[in-house]
């Protein structure tokens, strides 16, 4: 057996009453879990697996992609998840871009390329590698290590505690770090843990009853609470995470329920680095709180949040020189522009690479999201620049009326207009169901821009 990760599993496993659930109706129980992971440690020797190996593992939120992990794990080799949906084309570039001969897919072992990759220093005691996407939509191959996200789960257990008899309910996927360490110190607690395959409001509404600790992104809240908030008589930790939790969705979770974590991240820094519960600081409903265990942050001169932490990530997969300009001496810069308040509270002002430049002025478009969501007929709004050839950029925002409003750009208009500057009064409104959104089910910036592209109806 290899990596802390799989001996901390592993012994989880071995003591756990609890079967492994998913609402799809799988269920897995510990011995059965074990087993698999066991046959796939196997047949991964069996094909001379060399150690460090990287293997792609297929999630689809089923008890048995737990057994997978562990199998992998417990082969000495380095998980590298992707979705059951993902598209073929996507899965052959993971396949270039890590080298990978084999794939693990419900315990099943499948060949997907002949030459054993180079080895790489970079994987030694890595555990997974995560690929998440840049700003301009370039995969990124984040190394995570054993060790640190070993010491992460034990931070993050004194931070929010998970019992025994907890149920833990969790629609994020197991391709998404917040996804992974959810499931991870489930099992390690002795909790049980109930997967969601795939989210919506139906797919998790008969779970809610028996949940104790619910995990998603805002998007899922707000697809959640659309109409109206469902009983929760067992919930005592709602976790959130991913992306921005604006103000408004914030006191909509607390009235849902007043047990809401917001914890902000990134997959490069081992998630949860500043925690935030909106219901013990209502002065501060907006910021992401303070930091956590172990992390230290400052204030970039140019206002950029940069973050040091021990269980961060060991690097960028075949990318050095990205790994060394994503830092400043130990502190990762995360991109987003930040300050502190009076209360000591840090505060995400936006994205460094989204801020748009109109004719010369400045915007932040989180300032333009918190504020169109304030208005009483408006469920979610995202905005994002467009390029423009007399300005330079426009602002376009898409909206999600709330049931029965009845609003159009020039009431929205009007509304934004007494509210603040001309210049941050977004030029395009759509009107859609929901916030366009990417894989892991947060809300995508990027696809605002993308929707000046296509001709259609914008009222």
């Amino acid at each position: 057996m290899s990596g802390a990760l799989a001996d901390i599993l592993a012994a989880a496993l071995a003591v756990r009453g609890w079967p492994i659930e998913s609402t799809g109706g799988d269920m897995q129980t510990p011995a059965e879990i074990t087993a698999l992971a066991e046959s796939v440690e196997g047949m991964l020797r069996n094909r001379h697996l060399m150690p460090d190996e990287p293997v792609h593992v297929r999630i689809g939120n089923r008890p048995v992609d737990l057994g997978s992990l562990l199998g992998i794990w417990r082969a000495g080799a380095v998980a590298v998840p992707a979705h059951i949906s993902a598209a073929a084309p996507t899965l052959e570039r993971l396949q270039k871009l890590t080298g990978a001969r084999f794939s693990v897919d419900g315990g099943k072992l499948g060949a997907i390329g002949a030459s054993r990759p180079p080895a790489r220093p970079l994987l030694r005691d890595a555990a997974l590698v995560i690929f998440t996407s840049g700003s301009t939509g370039a995969p990124k191959g984040v190394v995570i290590g054993h060790r640190r996200l070993a010491g992460k789960l034990a931070a993050l257990d004194r931070l929010l505690a998970f019992r025994p008899d907890d149920v833990v309910l969790l629609p994020l996927q197991l391709t998404f770090i917040f996804g992974i360490w959810v499931a991870l110190l489930a099992l390690t607690k002795g909790a049980r843990l109930l997967l969601v395959p795939k989210f919506t409001a139906d797919t998790i509404g008969e779970s809610l009853a028996q949940a104790s600790v619910l995990a998603g992104v805002p998007s899922m809240f707000r697809a959640l609470l659309a109409e109206r908030a469902p009983a929760v008589p067992n919930l005592r930790l709602l976790l959130t995470g991913g992306e921005v939790l604006a103000p408004k969705l914030a006191r909509a979770m607390m009235d849902f329920s007043p047990a809401v974590v917001d914890l902000y991240g990134l997959t490069e820094t081992g998630s949860c680095d500043f925690c935030a519960r909106p219901a013990e600081q209502p002065e501060n409903i907006g910021t992401i709180g303070r930091a956590t265990e172990g992390v230290d942050f400052r204030i970039g001169e140019t206002g950029e949040l940069q973050i040091r932490t021990p269980f961060g990530m060991l690097g960028y997969l075949d990318d050095a020189a990205l790994t060394t300009a994503s830092f400043e001496g130990e502190f990762f810069r995360t991109g987003d522009l930040a300050r502190v308040t009076a209360s000591g509270y840090v505060e995400l002002i936006g994205r460094a690479k989204d801020i748009i430049s109109r004719g010369g002025t400045k915007i932040a478009p989180l300032e333009i999201d918190h504020l169109l969501s304030e208005h009483p007929g408006i469920a979610a709004a995202l905005c994002a620049g467009v390029p423009d050839e007399r300005l330079g950029e426009v602002v376009h925002a898409v909206v999600v009326r709330r049931v029965g409003a009845d609003l159009d750009s020039a009431t929205l208009r009007d509304w934004m207009l007494a509210r603040t500057e001309r210049f941050k009064v977004p030029d395009v409104f759509y009107f859609r169901d929901a916030l366009p959104s990417g894989p892991t089910g947060k809300a995508d910036r990027r696809a605002v821009a993308q929707l000046a592209k296509i001709p259609a109806p914008r009222d």
